[in-house]
């Protein structure tokens, strides 16, 4: 099952539980909570089996969008990997900030940085990828988690940067303990470059926010 599907589950039995308490004060008939739990347990059963868990993505994100902390971190978290990208000469062609702008995109998660990257996975078909080439991707698949880091002293997004980064290695015959060198040495990369840029990144940020285009996010960076 899914981590998203259990979270779901978990915010059944917790609403359950808070209809069972406060019911009686509020004169809250019993057939709503048992209505509205079976409806979130079935949403949940669908939506692992047959969206692979995107659906509730996009329902916990948008639960999550009255946070104001948690949009910044997306917003950040995503800058992170553009500005990262742009440094590093991979061209970005889009990005998102929601889980159902990512969803319309095919892509998973929160949010997302779409990078022309036909070269790569032409190298990963062969099983011969530069070390070059590989560098580059595992630094902007870790600098939002750097980003995120540097602003806010944590970490809250990138399971699926770590996953995306994980596969490519297992492709090419990485060991498990490869995985995790792999992995702090492009966070702390990734860190260098966004501070060193940090002028860059907050502009970049900012424009993003007001939801810029490609080009004039990456004419940001420049300026």
């Amino acid at each position: 099952m899914s981590q998203t599907a259990i979270n779901l589950i978990a915010i059944s039995v917790f609403l359950m539980t808070l209809s069972t308490l406060l019911g009686p004060l509020i004169h809250l008939s019993p057939t709503f909570p048992a209505l509205a739990t079976v409806t979130f347990l079935g949403i949940a059963t669908l939506d692992n089996f047959s969206f692979q868990g995107k659906g509730g993505t996009i329902v916990l994100d948008w639960l999550a969008r009255f946070s104001p902390e948690y949009k910044e971190r997306i917003l950040h978290h995503e800058a992170g990997h553009f500005l990262v990208a742009n440094l590093l000469e991979i061209p970005v062609t889009g990005y998102t900030l929601s889980a159902w702008e990512a969803w319309k995109q095919g892509q998973p998660g929160q949010g997302g940085i779409t990078l022309e990257d036909g070269e790569l996975t032409a190298q990963i078909e062969k099983g011969q990828i530069t070390a070059q080439m590989l560098d580059r991707y595992c630094t902007i698949w870790m600098a939002g988690i750097a980003a995120e880091t540097l602003v806010f002293n944590s970490a809250e997004g990138g399971n699926d940067d770590k996953t995306k980064l994980i596969e490519v290695l297992q492709v090419l015959g990485f060991s498990e303990a490869g995985y995790q060198q792999k992995q702090r040495f492009h966070l702390l990369q990734s860190k260098n470059l966004i501070q060193e840029n940090w002028d860059s990144y907050q502009a970049l940020v900012a424009a993003m926010k007001r939801r810029a285009t490609v080009s004039e996010c990456q004419r940001v960076i420049l300026s």
